[in-house]
């Protein structure tokens, strides 16, 4: 038993050694500038963390965003991926613990009489016969791995990295989920600004038919002035069914984005309103999204987890001591089986040294380096994606505005420019053919501005999504699905002159 405590005691000391790189997370590929063109974020207390969308006011999108959280299966397939990868981290956490099994048995046997080797039955309790006999056992099996170069510790590292990336998975398909709700419902709302102004379209070009065939009566005008007020009623209602067919399209994507049959999804035209602006949306400093997106953390995890791959690779090329032992009482009868002198033991240790594996576990390194490689390409393409994403979103918020505001000029003066020519046409001055020209192009203009309005808010709700909504990666801090009973593997100190993860073939143990 001394001998036992001394080998488990040194290995202990041993295992204090952690091969492979320590984590330590690149710089992107281009340097973020820590003051850039991007506004700087202001104290906004008012404006939500999490629920984002309640900074638009609208409490019907506060009930479609509210649905979608509890409803959308795209979420619970998410979430159900997080418990996997917690399970996953839970079960390689469970191998820094012993493992041991009970197998009790019961056997009757028969020994042939004449094999001189089965002459003598080593049970005890049993004299020389050759009659069946029965054999109780209650063995206690343990095996126990000694992680003496961080093997076990590196694949934990990884779990954990792995589930940590599940959930800011999560998080990005629950930001994605939440603003493509937000999109299909401002996008509803436009359609019903369009087909407002589509149905005074259609009441305007039906009083122009009206008007030209009163004019043909009266002489003052053509059959040819009534078959183009026609055709101009006609297209005004084909563009009319061609926006309500789309709304009716987007109302089912809607539905489907909140977990309901799209049959019973119905929402009351509400169109947008023309002047309210969409909210400000404080920036920040490009380094933010850094933290904030949850797209980046994922990539980022994904790194650590092949970079703690790397460790385990590098841990096959070393010896694997295991702990084993075996206790128990064994006896041919069940009266005498919990007794001292029938019980059985044994104990040791068991070395596998990997001798020749024909480059198996060079390859295994190998591959190793190379998805860490690419996850590190990932991690960098994702940040600089996620700035485009920002720069995008800005671009079309400062160009729209301007447009806006060009087209709400642009509407008066169609509205003027209408109400002169009806002024004129009174008066004799002109034809009604003026008229309804100038009020086509009115009624185009104020489509045309309404449209504009829409994609502002879709813009709005981009540059969100492209901050990262109201959530932080410190969130995944508090995500340790599987904790040993040593440290946290997060929380571990480097050891000095340890190799990190920029240089992988740097592969020193690092002493933990």
């Amino acid at each position: 038993m001394k001998k036992a405590l001394v080998i488990v005691g040194a290995a202990m000391l041993l295992a204090g050694c952690t091969v492979g790189p320590n984590y330590k997370r690149p710089a992107p590929a281009a340097a973020l500038p820590p003051d850039w063109h991007w506004q700087t974020a202001q104290p906004r207390d008012d404006l939500p963390k999490g629920a984002w969308w309640k900074m638009f006011g609208d409490d019907e999108l506060d009930r479609l965003e509210d649905a979608a959280a509890s409803q959308n299966q795209d979420l619970k397939a998410a979430v159900a991926r997080v418990d996997e990868s917690r399970a996953r981290a839970r079960l390689q956490g469970a191998a820094f613990f012993p493992n041991i099994t009970a197998a009790p048995a019961y056997t009757r046997t028969q020994l042939p009489k004449d094999n001189p080797p089965f002459a003598k039955i080593p049970i005890p309790g049993i004299l020389q016969r050759y009659e069946p006999y029965n054999s109780f056992s209650v063995p206690l099996d343990l095996s126990w791995e000694l992680d003496l170069w961080g093997r076990v510790r590196r694949s934990f590292e990884s779990a954990q990295a792995e589930a940590q990336a599940s959930v800011a998975d999560y998080q990005n398909v629950l930001l994605t989920a939440q603003s493509d709700v937000a999109v299909e419902y401002f996008t509803l709302r436009e359609y019903d600004a369009e087909l407002a102004i589509l149905q005074e379209t259609v009441t305007a070009r039906t009083e122009s038919l009206r008007i030209n065939k009163v004019r043909v009566q009266a002489g003052r005008a053509t059959n040819l002035d009534v078959d183009q007020a026609a055709t101009d009623l006609t297209n005004a209602q084909a563009s009319f069914d061609d926006v309500a067919q789309r709304r009716a399209e987007t109302q089912d994507a809607l539905a489907v984005l909140v977990g309901v049959n799209p049959s019973d999804q119905i929402l009351t035209p509400r169109p947008l309103a023309s002047e309210t602006p969409p909210p400000v949306v404080p920036v920040g400093v490009p380094a933010s999204i850094l933290e904030r997106r949850p797209d980046i953390a994922e990539a980022e995890r994904t790194m650590a987890a092949e970079n703690a791959a790397i460790g385990v690779a590098y841990a096959a090329f070393f010896p694997r001591v295991t702990l084993i032992g075996s206790g128990g009482v064994m006896s041919a009868r069940a009266t005498d089986l919990f007794t001292w002198p029938n019980t059985v033991w044994s104990y040791g240790p068991q070395v596998s040294l990997p001798i020749f594996q024909g480059g198996q576990n060079i390859s295994n390194l190998q591959a190793a380096r190379a998805n860490y490689q690419e996850a590190v390409a990932r991690y960098r393409s994702t940040v600089l994606g996620a700035v485009r994403d920002v720069e995008d979103s800005l671009a079309d918020l400062r160009f729209l505005q301007a447009e806006n505001s060009a087209l709400r000029k642009s509407v008066q003066t169609s509205r003027e420019a209408v109400d002169l020519e009806k002024k004129r046409f009174l008066v004799g001055e002109t034809n009604y053919t003026d008229v309804i020209v100038a009020d086509e192009t009115r009624l185009a203009t104020e489509r045309n501005r309404s449209q504009v309005r829409g994609q502002q808010f879709y813009a709005t709700v981009r540059l969100i999504k492209a901050l990262g909504g109201g959530w932080n990666a410190s969130e995944l801090q508090a995500e340790q699905p599987a904790p040993y009973p040593f440290n946290d593997v997060a929380k571990l100190p480097t050891a000095p002159g340890a190799a990190d993860a920029e240089d992988p073939s740097s592969l020193k143990p690092a002493a933990r």
